[in-house]
This record gives C-alpha cells, sequence and structure tokens, in this order.
C-alpha cells in the first residue's frame, strides 16, 4: 500500500494503478523528501510530475508545502487513478493539483512554466533519446533555481543532462533505483 508519508495529507492512502507502473518505494521517497526539505525546495515550489504513474511524489510535494502541482500521466487508467487521488489530497491541502492525460513530450510542448521542482520517473525501458528529447524540451520551463530529480534504474545510463541545458547537482542510488538531481545550467541561464 502506497501513503502519503508526511505534511498535511501524511497518512492519506494512494491507490496504484493495477499495472503498468513501478511506484517509488517508501525508502526512497522518505530520503528524497527529506533531502527536498533540507534544501527548502518544496515550500511554496509550483510542481511537475511527469510520468506521474500514482502521482505519489507530486502529491508528497503537495502536502509537504508546495504551492501546486501538475501530473503528467500518458496511460488513460493510471490518470484516473491519479485524479481520484489528487482529489484526495488537494481536499486535504486546500491547493490545487492538475492531471494531465497525454504523453510527456506532448505536455511540455504546450506547457506554461515556470516550473520549481520536477520529477521525472520514466519507465526504466525509455531510450536515451527520449529521455534527452524530454529533458531538452522542459529546460525552458524551469524557473532560474529550480531542482529536477530523474528516477532511472541503477543500470540505466545517466541522463544527459547537458545536451538539455541542465547540469548534475547530486547523484544518489538506493538498491536498482538511482536519483539525479540537475538545475538549469549556469550558461542557459546566462542567454
Amino acid at each position: 500500500m502506497t501513503r502519503i508519508i508526511a505534511g498535511e495529507a501524511g497518512g492519506t492512502r494512494l491507490t496504484v494503478p493495477a499495472s503498468g507502473t513501478r511506484p517509488t518505494s517508501d525508502r526512497v521517497r522518505e530520503s528524497l523528501f527529506g533531502a527536498l526539505e533540507s534544501s527548502d525546495a518544496i515550500e511554496g515550489a509550483r510542481v511537475l510530475d511527469l510520468y506521474a504513474g500514482s502521482g505519489a511524489l507530486g502529491l508528497e510535494a503537495l502536502s509537504r508545502g508546495a504551492a501546486s502541482v501538475d501530473l503528467v500521466e500518458l496511460s488513460k487508467g493510471a490518470a484516473g487513478v491519479i485524479r481520484r487521488n489528487a482529489q484526495a489530497v488537494s481536499r486535504v491541502t486546500e491547493r490545487p493539483s492538475r492531471v494531465h492525460h497525454l504523453g510527456v513530450h506532448a505536455y511540455l510542448m504546450r506547457a506554461a512554466g515556470p516550473f520549481d521542482l520536477v520529477f521525472s520517473d520514466p519507465p526504466y525501458d525509455i531510450d536515451d533519446a527520449a529521455m534527452t528529447a524530454d529533458l531538452t524540451a522542459l529546460a525552458p520551463l524551469l524557473s532560474a533555481d529550480a531542482l529536477v530529480v530523474i528516477e532511472r534504474a541503477r543500470r540505466s545510463t545517466p541522463p544527459a543532462l547537458d545536451a538539455a541545458g541542465l547540469e548534475e547537482v547530486r547523484t544518489r542510488t538506493y538498491g536498482d533505483t538511482t536519483l539525479w538531481w540537475a538545475q538549469p545550467a549556469a550558461e542557459s541561464q546566462s542567454r
């Protein structure tokens, strides 16, 4: 069972889609959100959750004080699950959550930023070119001090952050999962 770990909606149960998603483990979410809170990256942030699955990452941020969250999911079934989860959390927090049922790249090509905190948890089998294209489309939608957290399998190729106009801040591995933290590259901010 997946739950919101902490914050205003702490303990709220989240439904997980029956298939086709890979929820981030509680251990990884606890470590991630502890680090995000100590970096003061959540309070008041405009959050974007790409490949949202159940919406657990974006909704955890909303519970912990994010101003809003946009959740993007291609699967119709998963998008329906996210809508129900988002309603449950938004009812408690009284802050907006928006669910977008379409592909990540299509969403990024028409989205209006800026976003302050982005979670990108693509399917582990996404190819490197698609991942780079998505990150490149994301970069112009980021605030100057935005933080992007990318989750992939430990055995995956690291994301091509430089090609997307991002720079690595840190990398952490938890069992089979690796998290890359990135921010807009200094040279892309000066353009």
